[in-house]
């Protein structure tokens, strides 16, 4: 049963406003009755109470903040199960988040922005002392009261730290992907040099009112933080201080190892970027480049004899006609058939290229012949809603399969000659086919080779027009259940 406004929960919290909902949950300002106080209280949605993973989450996230005390740290006040819906209680924050703050009111002053993002590097380095890294440090996570004081919140996907440093999960991508740092972008172990990334894409918004690397989806904004540099917000603001601008970009490397190796030391250079006021020497103050790792020299190859014909310049030629031949692979498996490659092969054979366009696609059902004849039904829709930050998932088994499969099946609303599909999900490692068919209930066949799913896997198509598509799931790999978080498609 959805909470509603008005619900009076453990018989002490009355719910009074619905402040914000997200994926997981929704968040309440309610009445504490016994107290005489308003909390925030955040409840699980229904559909994930009966997951036993999404409940063990969002109980380690009560658990996780309740050892935070400190002041810049929203805090656990209580936590409780009505009715089998989960809920935590916080203290209530009257005010507004950083990404309301600059909608509202743009680019903020450089000592303003430093200030803030001082604040929460203290709570975030507090965080990591206690072995906890947050995953999901972003804007709308940062709630400002009514003195202008910064609060982090939400550790909903925080994860405890290891001793070697890493985390005890891999291969799973959760995060925001406006502020997600390259090697959790790739599903890879994250540390507390993570979070420092995030915050150096926060800062970067809060001084120029936008994002580091926009896009259109998550995929091509995860991208861009996996592949390109980080942004000069002197480009956008010429007077912000050099030194400011060079601290931002240390806290965006790519490389970790190049980044501040704690939020201590981010919290020396921001406290040193605010100047003289601050008590620190003009001889600390000297801009802080990003370490750089020696490049050690290979030695050089030695020159073939002057004599006879020189077979280097058809190595040269060739290897450059490989590594030509990878990149055009590349573009076309992403991007599809561009014009100029239409214009050649119109060019050459006289017949024009069609175009691959975008197909929208609407989750019909699950397909599973061999069960129950159905898996999470009522979230297929999940998996086409433009939101990676939602998905379908097949349910939870332990150790294999132990069918031939199940999956997902996909409207292109009529018959449709898709070329491509694409499927994004944070459980890679499963192996899965793409199958076609005229009908939602049956007789699919095969269009694709059988894959093993990585963060986003294009499945090449070669079928003829159909209307659905069966994104056939055969193994779990390491995974007890895979999420689908979006599949698009393209096709003529």
């Amino acid at each position: 049963m959805t909470a509603v406004v008005g619900e009076l929960i453990a018989d002490r919290y009355a719910l009074e406003e619905l402040v914000g909902t997200g994926g997981m949950s929704s968040v309440y300002r309610a009445h504490d009755r016994l107290l005489e106080r308003d909390v925030a209280l955040k409840v699980l949605h229904d559909q994930f109470s009966v997951d036993g993973d999404y409940v063990e989450r969002f109980r380690r996230e009560a658990r996780s903040v309740a050892q935070l005390s400190h002041p810049n740290i929203v805090t656990v006040i209580d936590r409780g199960e009505q009715d089998g819906r989960q809920f935590i209680v916080f203290e209530y924050i009257d005010g507004e988040n950083l990404k309301t703050l600059v909608e509202r009111e743009g680019p903020l002053p450089e000592r303003e922005a430093i200030e803030l993002a001082l604040q929460i590097a203290r709570a975030l380095g507090f965080a990591h002392e206690q072995g906890l890294v947050h995953r999901d440090v972003k804007p709308q996570n940062v709630l400002l009261n009514g003195d202008g004081q910064a609060k982090v919140t939400d550790f909903g996907i925080a994860r405890s730290l290891d001793v070697h440093g890493g985390l005890t999960q891999t291969g799973t991508v959760m995060g925001t992907s406006d502020y997600i740092a390259p090697e959790q972008a790739r599903g890879r172990r994250v540390d507390a040099q993570s979070d420092v990334y995030s915050l150096g894409a926060v800062l970067y918004e809060l001084l120029t009112g936008d994002v580091p690397f926009p896009g259109d989806n998550f995929v091509a904004v995860a991208m861009r933080h996996i592949n390109e540099p980080p942004p000069s917000v002197r480009e956008r603001r010429p007077e912000l201080s050099p030194r400011l601008d060079a601290a931002i970009r240390r806290a965006m490397a790519k490389d970790p190892r190049e980044r501040f190796r704690s939020m201590d030391e981010l919290c020396t250079e921001l406290a040193a970027c605010l100047g003289p006021e601050t008590g620190v020497s003009a001889a600390e103050t000297m801009i802080a480049a990003p370490r750089r790792r020696p490049r050690r020299r290979r030695p050089r190859a030695a020159r073939p004899p002057r004599e006879g014909l020189s077979v280097w310049p058809l190595i040269l030629l060739l290897a450059g006609l490989a590594v030509l031949a990878i990149v055009l692979a590349a573009i076309f498996t992403f991007t599809g058939p561009g014009e100029e490659f239409r214009n050649f092969v119109k060019k050459k054979t006289g017949v024009a290229a069609a175009a691959a366009r975008p197909v929208r696609l609407s989750g019909v059902s699950a397909y599973d012949p061999e069960g129950d004849q159905t898996e999470h039904d009522s979230t297929v829709g999940n998996a086409t809603d433009g939101n990676p930050t939602t998905y379908w998932n097949t349910e939870h088994y332990d150790g294999a399969l132990p069918k031939k499969g199940v999956g997902l099946v996909l409207d292109a609303g009529g018959p449709r000659k898709l070329t491509q599909l694409v499927v994004r999900s944070d459980t890679p490692g499963f192996s899965a086919t793409i199958k076609s068919s005229n009908s939602s209930s049956g007789g699919f066949a095969p269009v694709s080779k059988s894959q093993t799913a990585a963060f986003n896997t294009p499945f090449a198509l070669n079928g003829g027009s159909a209307r659905y598509y069966l994104v056939w799931i055969t193994s779990l790999g390491p995974n007890s259940s895979v999420e689908l978080n979006e599949v698009t498609a393209k096709g003529r």
